[in-house]
Order: structure tokens, then sequence, then C-alpha cells
């Protein structure tokens, strides 16, 4: 019996390979050329601001920013319109909501460290401007717009709690040496995302700062900074996370600047039509620092084991790590489905945080790579609706180890009345995957997803089995057509 199947198994990627074969010999040239040079947004001019600030002195953030705001009077403004400045994007509707919301750091929830509410100075380290110590900060001053976050080029600018510059900054030296951004600009939040290097994202880590043609392509071998794919406009940053956004408006792909059908074989142009170009060319993420996917925290607390900040500390509980991780494929028309603050949950079942929406039969949905991150949280028994803990600062848990304490405070910060019950419940969160993209070379070979042992689960993914023995996904629209 196992002899047979084995045979079976051989038979198939026997003959997976040669379908795959004659289709490629039969495939034909490109009809339209791929020239994403034409298109690269082109590197803003360096400006020297080294004799720009004689006579000035400056004490703090808001003082280098009142000297940049006397030559650039418009971008506080701009900034202030800003997702990176509100921690909000614009009024979007949702999935069975009658009313659109206006969602985003500033008041979703996550399966990480869960909430900014209650934690906003540990939080707002990473904020694009200074102080943002609690609910009152004041997005309306201009005074508090950091513009040395993004514009550093000296490698020394560093920020701490709330988002102060920290004590020994050198303001004047950093000041004079402000340019267009760099990947060391948008990484020092992006790369550390969820408190660490490579933590949440999986695609985003410091190996990205100067990378090796092996871990990014476009970062590595041609240097791209983040702003040639993520375009700006009057400080607008295009592209958006589907962690806080849950639209598909002022999104970048990687059409902007390639073509639709850029390679040689036809079959595989047509390819497109069911998978995001990142299903073959990130075929791997975290490649050269660990990436976490899952999160314990119902084993905080623990005097028993040994902290280690890659399997469990005291203060968060217990975790799980993976280098080169492999993708979790998912079909994703654009929008997300999103858990809002207050939902009511099953306990019983696994809360998805952000769901990506797409269906085989959409015509619109293709075939994404995601990081999936698991976790166990807080709930409340009796409100059944996830919970908002207090754990940085003062009765926070990281502090007093007291769970009804955090749950409480955290509760009052948030508006979300705490019954006294609280409980552990299993959560995911997905992480669309864009970034690592791998040289030619290393990109998903027909035999990675088809010959029957390959990455893809074609059932689940609402195919009758391989696409490449039973037919795509037009086949598959047919017969739901024909039940």
């Amino acid at each position: 019996m196992r002899s047979m199947l084995v045979w079976s198994k051989i038979l198939l990627a026997i003959s997976t390979y040669w379908v795959l074969v004659v289709s490629q010999a039969r495939g034909k040239t490109q009809s339209e050329p791929d020239a994403p040079w034409s298109r690269v947004e082109k590197r803003a001019d360096l400006t020297n601001h080294t004799r720009l600030f004689e006579g000035m002195r400056f004490s703090d953030g808001p003082s280098v920013t009142r000297a940049c705001l006397t030559c650039h009077p418009e971008a506080a403004t701009q900034v202030m319109k800003t997702s990176h400045w509100n921690w909000l994007g614009e009024p979007q509707t949702l999935p069975g909501r009658s009313e659109p919301v206006r969602i985003g750091k500033r008041n979703l929830m996550n399966n990480f460290c869960i909430s900014i509410e209650s934690n906003w100075p540990k939080c707002t380290v990473c904020h694009a401007g200074y102080g943002w110590q609690d609910e009152r900060f004041d997005f309306a001053n201009q005074e508090l717009v950091d513009c040395l976050v993004c514009h550093d080029r000296s490698g020394t600018y560093a920020k701490t709690l709330a988002g102060i510059p920290e004590k020994d900054i050198d303001l004047m030296l950093v000041a004079k040496s402000v340019g267009p951004p760099t990947r060391d600009n948008c990484g020092w939040c992006h790369f550390n995302g969820g408190g660490g290097d490579a933590v949440k994202h999986g695609d985003l880590d410091g190996s990205l700062a100067k990378p090796v043609e092996r871990i990014d392509i476009h970062m590595g071998r041609l240097d791209f900074q983040c702003t040639q794919c993520h375009r700006t406009r009057e400080h607008r940053i295009s592209g958006k996370m589907i962690s806080v956004n849950t639209s598909d408006s002022n999104q970048i792909g990687c059409t902007d600047c390639h073509s639709r059908s850029p390679h040689r074989i036809e079959r595989i142009n047509r390819h497109a039509g069911a998978l995001a170009c990142q299903s073959c060319h990130v075929p791997e993420v975290a490649k050269f620092q660990a990436t976490k996917v899952a999160w314990d925290w119902s084993t905080a607390g623990r005097d028993t084991q040994q902290n280690d900040p890659h399997r469990y500390l005291k203060a968060k509980g217990s975790f799980l790590y993976v280098k080169k991780l492999i993708p979790k494929y998912m079909w994703f028309n654009g929008r997300v489905d999103r858990y809002l603050k207050g939902d009511r949950i099953n306990p019983d079942e696994v809360v998805h945080i952000n769901l990506p929406m797409g269906r085989i039969e959409e015509p619109d949905a293709k075939i994404w790579p995601f990081k999936v991150h698991r976790a166990k949280q807080p709930y409340d028994v009796e409100n059944a609706y996830l919970l908002v803990p207090k754990t940085w600062g003062a009765g926070g848990y990281w502090t007093d180890f007291d769970w009804n304490q955090a749950a409480e405070l955290g509760s009052e910060a948030s508006g979300l009345p705490f019954s006294g019950k609280m409980g552990f419940v299993e959560t995911d969160m997905v992480w669309k995957l864009t970034h690592m993209v791998a040289p030619a070379r290393d990109a998903l070979r027909c035999v990675d997803c088809h010959a029957g042992s390959g990455r893809m689960d074609w059932l689940s993914l609402g195919y009758d089995g391989d696409p490449a023995l039973v037919g795509g996904r037009k086949h598959r629209r047919q017969l739901l057509r024909n039940q």
C-alpha cells in the first residue's frame, strides 16, 4: 500500500511537470514590454543645511521644528493631515457596519501589545511628534511635529518615551544633516514594530537597512529607498498596512512600475490573473532575523521560567519565533474585515483581528502571501469582548503583575467596562507580505506549488485539487455555476 502511494506521488509529479513543460513550450513572448525604470520615482535632491542654522540654539525638539517652519511653513500642516501624525485613517465602511468608522493605531486593538490606550508613552516612542503622554495630546500644535525622525541623515537621532529625543542627542548636528528620508529613517519604527527587530511584520527588519540582494532585490542590488515605491506628496505617503487599514485606497503595487505581463512565457503571465506578484517573488521572509508567530499572554507572571526574549518573558508570557518563514496563502481582494474595540466574541472560536477578504469566485481577488500571528490574550468573560489591559507604567501588568488591576486601569482609559472576570482567548492577525522580494533566480518554480507536494493548500483555497491538473479559477467558477 505504501509503495503504491509513493508511486502515485511520483507519477503525479511527472505528469504535472510535463503539463507545465508543454504549456511553457507553447507560450509566446509578452505583448507588453517591461520597462520599470521609466516609472521609478526619482530620488529627491539633497539640500545642504549646514549653514542654515547659524546663530540658532536648539534646546528641545519643538525648537528645531520652529526653525524648520521658517523655510517650510506648509510642512507641519501637511504632516498633520496624515495617518503618521493622527494614527487614524480616513472614514471607511467595514463589512456588516452601517456607519463609516475612522480607525488607526490610536483606537485599534492587536494581538501583540494589544492597545495604545493606557500605554501611550511606551507606544508613542514611534510617533512622528513630541510629547504624546496620554489622551490629552494636542494634535493641532504644529511645534509638536517631529521633522527629524523622518529626515535625520546623521544616524545619531533616537527617541524615547512619548517621542521625546534622547537626552544626549546633539540636535544641531542632526538638524544640519537633514535630507530626504532613507531606509534608516523609516526602519527606525517599522523594522522594530512590536517592540524589537523583526518582531511584527516578518518582511521588515534591520537587515533591510543595508541588505544584500538575496534579502531584497530592490533595496539590495538597486539600493532603493522606501519612498521610491511609497511615493510621497505633501508628506502623504502612499501604501497602507492591513493591520490598521481595511480599504484598498492609496495603495501601491508592482505594476506601478512593472508591466502587467513582464514574463517571456505567456503561461506565467496568465498566473497574474489569480496570483499576486508577491506569491512567487516573496517565497520566504524573516530571512536574517526570526519573526514572532505566536504569543501566549496567559503564561505571563511565572517566576519558574527563565527569561529568554525569543521564548519567555515574565512580563509578557510565551513566544514562538520562526526564521525563513514560509507564507500562508489566502485569497485577497484588497479589503479587510476588522475587529473593533467592544465587538462581541465567541470565546470558543479563534477571534480574527483582521481577516483578509476574498474568495476564489471573485474576479478581482488574488492569492497573496501572508504572515499569521497567533496569540492568547485577555478578554472579559461576562461582556464577551477583548480587553485593553494597562501593561506599561504605574499599576500596569509589567510593573505589578496583577491582571485584574491592569484590566481595570485599561478599561478606564479605553471606555470599555470591565466585569471583573477575565479569561484568555485565542486570536489571530495577518500581515500582508510585500517586502524581501527575491532575485528572479530565487522566485518560486512550478514544482514549488504543483507536482503534489507543493506549498499551496489547493483545497483550502477553493480548488478541487492542483489547478495544473483539474483546471484553474475559470474552471472552478464554471463548476459552481453548474451546481
